[in-house]
């Protein structure tokens, strides 16, 4: 001891190199204790906080930001303690130790921030309301403080100081956020109103978007459209834009069937009393045709002989036809009674008269719902024969060329 007390006093920059390498090698210690310590006391709380799992915690990287604080809190407080070392040499490494410990301690709030919403994803799952854009937008806080609080400690001055002057940058702060501070006025406002939802099925084609909602962020909505693609729309569009949430039919339980049969007009007719006692053997139409045989029967009664031609009522095809659809549509075992059931007649065109059935289904998987209505659809095609109609279709090559066969004059015999 007594050497190196003779080296230090006669070479004084030797203890000056000594302490700082202890002071080192003590940082480094420091970091490499620090997050075991870190690690033990983060599973005796998380064996009282059940939301919490170790690995999870791990991966954040909480622990390791704010080990990274260890050796700088080190070096903060030891560095005046070097004997040998120019003052203003050990305040500037004071105030960049002090810059490097609030940097830890910035980074380690908004991994915390981050492991919030992880937690908070978890407990709520797809119906909860996602709030992504918020811890983004406290993240920037943080880091907006932290760079304040930096800066005043690497120039040694008050952070009051710099705040005094914030306000005349204002304009310019609110010029360089200004995509920020709208998409957060929109994500306040989507989320105020319960407008979207992760999980929720949007269609907005301003966008091309169709799909699921994965992702509500600060600035966009991730949207996996039904292809596997993502669509990325930005969130002040969902509020200057109208787009459609189906989040209302699948909270409903049924999704609607909306589809037309084009009737061949030509085909329409009145029912000979043969084609009226074959259609009442079956079970939908036999209450019908019962219920209207009276019906007709007491207004045909009341006609004179001069009337009995022009006004006598009859039942026609088209009308029959309808009165079978909805007894079909009302026994079907996939379909909702107590939600909307109509079968009409749309407004004749060029393409036949449109017979639209509008019901739902009881089940709103895309895959049941179209089988569900093909197969509506492929028994309507079907019975359209046993009521004497048939559907309209636009002529095609073959119908020309079999018109064209008809027409022309068959070939004389050789």
């Amino acid at each position: 001891m007594e050497t190196i007390r003779i080296i230090t006093t006669d070479y004084p920059w030797i203890g000056t190199a000594f302490w700082l390498f202890a002071l080192m090698a003590t940082a480094g210690v420091v970091n490499f204790v620090v997050p075991v310590a870190l690690v033990k006391l983060l599973h005796r709380v998380i064996e009282r906080v059940q939301v919490l799992e170790g690995p999870e915690v791990v991966r954040s990287g909480v622990i390791a930001r704010l080990a990274n604080a260890a050796p700088a809190i080190v070096i903060y407080a030891g560095i005046a303690m070097v004997p040998g070392l120019p003052g203003a040499l050990a305040t500037v490494v004071r105030n960049v130790a002090n810059a490097v410990i609030i940097l830890c301690m910035a980074m380690a709030i908004v991994a915390a921030l981050d492991l919030f919403h992880t937690i908070w994803r978890r407990r709520q799952g797809d119906n909860g309301r996602s709030i992504k854009g918020y811890v983004q937008v406290t993240a920037i806080i943080v880091y907006i403080v932290a760079a304040l609080l930096m800066i005043a400690a690497v120039i040694d001055r008050s952070p009051l100081i710099l705040l005094s002057g914030l306000g005349a940058l204002t304009a310019v702060l609110i010029l360089v956020f200004q995509d920020t501070l709208l998409s957060l006025v929109a994500a306040v406002q989507i989320s105020s109103t319960d407008m979207l939802k992760v999980g929720d099925w949007i269609e907005m084609p301003a966008q091309n978007a169709n799909g699921d909602v994965l992702e509500i962020a600060l600035h966009t909505v991730k949207v996996q459209n039904f292809d596997k693609t993502i669509t990325t729309v930005p969130i002040r569009s969902l509020v200057t834009q109208p787009f459609k949430n189906y989040r209302a039919m699948r909270e409903a339980g049924g999704r609607r069937i909306k589809r037309s049969l084009h009737i061949d007009q030509s085909t329409i007719r009145y029912l000979t009393e043969d084609e009226v006692a074959h259609l009442a053997g079956m079970k939908p139409l036999r209450a019908y045709v019962e219920r209207k045989a009276r019906e007709l029967a007491e207004w045909n009664a009341q006609l004179g002989p001069s009337e009995a031609g022009m006004n006598r009522r009859r039942l026609t095809n088209i009308g029959t036809f309808r009165a079978y659809v909805e007894s079909y549509l009302k026994a079907h075992p996939n379909l909702r009674l107590d939600l909307t059931m109509i079968v009409r007649q749309l407004e004749p065109g060029p393409e036949g008269l449109p017979i639209e059935v509008y019901a739902f289904s009881n089940t709103v998987v895309w895959v049941e719902y179209e089988a569900i209505q093909s197969d509506i659809f492929d028994h309507l095609y079907g019975v359209l024969p046993e009521f004497g109609l048939s559907v309209f279709q636009t002529p095609a090559g073959r119908d020309l060329a079999r018109l064209t066969q008809q027409k022309s004059p068959r070939a004389a015999p050789r």
